[in-house]
């Protein structure tokens, strides 16, 4: 028997999150079982959990689309009991049980081994929404950003992306502006390496196709007028790598930057990213993110508090990292 938080649909639609106590044979089909340690609260799962947007593909479900634990069952000969592993996206937590659970069996091809010297929880504290973070820069990068190509633009600064997306920049000597609708939080993220800080307000309305050119590079979160004005304020053959939808999923934007300036814009697509992409970015994380940039970007919690966790993260009341311990 497990603990694992389902989601329900009521008799009028609306979405029912509880704690249920689950026998193992209720698993969905996999190939490696594994003993949760610690998983996360993303973005994504708030919306499955609260049911503000239609994350969740079928019911009864289980949200959480990544976890960090250790493997207790394997028919895949790349996984041993007793090994730790990772898993990001492929789809759990919206179509397979995902990771707000004690137990989860899954196809070993979604694992990732965990790095050496990383801990479980560490790796929730950086989760999917750091793994997303270093997509971005590594996308950046593979295609020519450099520290000395200029100013590098982070939206939705104080979001779980854009805290790793940050430190990451700076530890690589980058220039950081970081976009944010918390300018209380200023501090904590010129912490993190920023080296100015700039209200969300500048960016999220309608503005002209065509801007001052700003930025070199940028990390976008967002979405919508935000990312259409990123892609506008754009140095010559800047770069832009968009990985969220915090605005909206529409992008009201024209297709001068790209034509006149050489802009391009990169989708970083977490989800179903190749196992060599997740490789590199892990390792990467584990030797270059600094561990107090997690102690200071995490709050710790129960699985029993994940569920009013996940309004409050809608809301915009949380800052950073979530990590669940769900004590399994």
């Amino acid at each position: 028997m497990f603990d694992a938080i389902v989601l329900e649909k009521d008799s009028g639609g609306a979405t029912q999150a509880a704690i249920s106590h689950l026998d193992t044979k209720r698993l969905p089909p996999g190939n490696v079982t594994v003993r949760v340690e610690f998983s996360t609260i993303n973005y994504k799962d708030a919306l499955a959990i609260t049911g503000k947007a239609p994350v969740v593909r079928k019911f009864p479900m289980v949200p959480g689309i990544d976890f960090a634990g250790v493997v207790e069952h394997s028919d895949d000969e790349r996984f041993r009991p007793g090994d730790a592993v990772i898993l990001n996206g492929w789809g759990v937590g919206e179509t397979h049980w995902g990771g707000l659970s004690q137990r989860v069996r899954v196809n070993g091809d979604w694992l990732v081994p965990l790095p050496a010297g990383m801990s479980a929880r560490q790796a929730m504290s950086i989760g999917t929404a750091g793994y997303t973070a270093m997509l971005c820069v590594n996308a950046l990068e593979r295609h020519g950003l450099r520290p000395d190509s200029g100013d590098v633009l982070v939206t939705g600064a104080n979001g779980g992306v854009g805290t790793i997306a940050i430190a990451l920049l700076a530890q690589r000597g980058y220039t950081v502006t970081a976009s944010t609708g918390r300018l209380a939080e200023s501090t904590y993220l010129t912490a993190l390496g920023a080296a100015r800080v700039i209200d969300r307000a500048t960016l999220s309305q309608a503005g002209k196709p065509l801007q001052k050119e700003c930025w070199a590079g940028a990390v976008d979160c967002v979405g919508s007028h935000t990312l259409a004005n990123v892609c506008a304020s754009m140095k010559y053959r800047g770069l832009v790598a968009a990985c969220g939808l915090a605005q909206g999923i529409d992008f009201p934007a024209s297709v001068a930057p790209f034509i006149l300036r050489g802009v391009t814009l990169l989708g970083i697509d977490s989800v179903y990213a190749p196992r060599a992409e997740r490789v590199e970015a892990w390792e990467r994380l584990a030797k270059e993110l600094p561990v107090s940039v997690l102690a200071a970007n995490t709050t710790e919690i129960s699985l029993a508090q994940a569920c009013a966790a996940a309004a409050d993260l809608i809301s915009g009341k949380i800052r950073g990292r979530l990590v669940v311990n769900v004590g399994g």
